[in-house]
């Protein structure tokens, strides 16, 4: 078992998590709050708590936002332990059908390719499209799925077979690009806008074809074999090119934290030092799109020099996984801003409430809890367009202005910028 009682003991009860976590702020009650769950877990591995289906319920009800590690003032892995916790529940319980279904295919690339297309060519079915193009809105109940829910746009064709492996070639500098499962089949948009943005710094690019998912999705769920067996992939295959380019980027707020944060813990949790050493190795080449835009090139100085003012007001949402786990959040709003008019948001901070699989599926009441309020502050802010470098918040943020009855748009900032670099 792993040693959760090192977290429990340090753990000094002030109390200042409590207030910024979301699933509190949503199901006020000291059992579903950072404190809660770490009391709970050091009972747990003292034998003094049975992990049962309401022990279950609780621990899967953690939205893994990382606020509380934020405010901690001994820095405690909340999200740590409660990831760790939900790889012995699915030991316990076993993982429902439809997720290893899913996770199957995030190993199996080619069949998630035919799997994307026949959602694709079959989406009229069930599915009819958003009218501001947010999205498909669900036409009637299905399991796990209620009548008027938005979901991602489903592409004829995935990013990674949109374009050749190498793109702008001769150039002297050269980068890479891992695109996420979300960017890659439903958000091709984004993996358009990086290729534009990186051509007009006149970048090579490369676009390695076998890169797999980052696991973030079976991770946070507790399917660990799946974590090792898409982790180790993509590492070895990260390896046989990463001398060969400056960097790795990724437009993705999860996928960049599950690589250059999670990886190297997972393997320290599981004793396999050797991997996490390689995983940090990586890291140094490896960032968040926008913040190795704003850092190592001059689009700063060429978006501020074109001086060009688009009429588009605009509200940044700071996704967990940016601001808190890789402290990026300046960044993306100073290449914004030298285009766009910038309306910040109430608490920008503030979770969207994504959570993960389980959350977006048989909890999905507890992610719609927490995207009433989130909804709320992009409206007030009168701005017309919500950007976050993140497309699991795209798929809970539009969803939420949908049930809001909101005209704003959701767009990552590198399409915004993309659209900024065009000529007129």
């Amino acid at each position: 078992m792993f040693e959760y009682t090192k977290v429990s003991d340090a753990c000094i009860k002030c109390g200042k998590c409590i207030p910024t976590c979301t699933i509190h702020q949503i199901n006020p009650d000291e059992t579903t709050s950072p404190r809660g769950f770490i009391e709970l877990l050091g009972d747990y591995q003292k034998g003094e708590l049975d992990l049962d289906k309401t022990a279950k319920d609780i621990f899967e009800s953690c939205f893994l936002c990382t606020n509380c590690v934020d405010v901690c003032p001994n820095s405690l892995p909340t999200d740590m332990i409660i990831e760790e916790v939900r790889a012995d529940i699915a030991q316990k319980y076993g993982i429902a059908w439809y997720k290893r279904a899913f996770f199957w295919l995030l190993r199996h690339r080619k069949m998630m390719d035919i799997f994307s297309k026949l959602g694709f060519v079959f989406k009229s079915c069930a599915l009819s499209p958003d009218p501001k193009g947010r999205g498909l809105l669900a036409k009637f109940n299905l399991p796990m799925l209620k009548k008027g829910r938005l979901l991602p746009s489903m592409k004829s064709v995935s990013f990674l077979n949109k374009y050749p492996e190498h793109l702008n070639e001769g150039k002297q500098k050269k980068v890479a690009i891992f695109i996420g499962c979300l960017a890659n089949y439903n958000y091709t948009e984004i993996g358009d806008s990086l290729v534009d943005i990186l051509k007009a710094l006149e970048y090579e690019i490369y676009i390695p074809k076998k890169q797999l998912c980052c696991g973030a999705p079976a991770y946070f769920t507790g399917d660990f074999d799946t974590v090792a067996y898409l982790t180790k992939r993509n590492i070895e295959y990260f390896e046989s090119f990463i001398d060969e380019v400056e960097a790795i980027i990724v437009p993705e707020a999860t996928c960049s934290a599950m690589i250059k944060h999670d990886w190297e813990v997972f393997f320290r949790n599981r004793g396999e030092e050797e991997w996490a050493k390689r995983a940090a190795k990586l890291n140094e080449k490896i960032f968040i799109a926008t913040q190795w835009l704003y850092e190592k090139t001059p689009l700063l100085k060429i978006l501020q020099e074109q001086g060009k003012k688009l009429p588009t007001s605009v509200t940044y949402h700071d996704p967990c996984h940016a601001r808190k786990v890789q402290g990026v959040w300046r960044e993306p709003r100073a290449l914004l801003a030298q285009n766009f008019t910038i309306k910040e948001m109430e608490d920008p901070n503030r979770c969207c409430g994504f959570g993960g699989v389980t959350i977006q599926t048989e909890k999905y009441h507890l992610a719609e809890a927490a995207g009433k309020p989130k909804a709320a502050m992009i409206e007030q802010s009168g701005a017309e367009v919500v950007a976050a470098e993140c497309s699991a918040c795209r798929v809970q943020i539009s969803n939420a202005l949908v049930q809001a009855k909101s005209n704003v748009v959701f767009k990552n900032p590198l399409e915004l910028i993309a659209d900024a670099l065009k000529d007129d």
